[in-house]
């Protein structure tokens, strides 16, 4: 299971699951990137 996310703006996003981390990836794209939209697969395929 994916846990863990290193935006390459530096911020390290963790989740408790993979649900969770999707969750708190989108929440943190749309306010601090809001031209970036990422889909879950998209999401996943980046964390580990």
């Amino acid at each position: 299971m994916k846990r863990n996310l290193n935006c390459p703006c530096g911020v390290q996003i963790t989740g408790e699951n993979e649900d969770d981390l999707v969750t708190k990836t989108q929440e943190h794209l749309a306010a601090n990137h809001p031209d970036h939209e990422y889909s879950r697969d998209e999401i996943l395929f980046i964390a580990y």
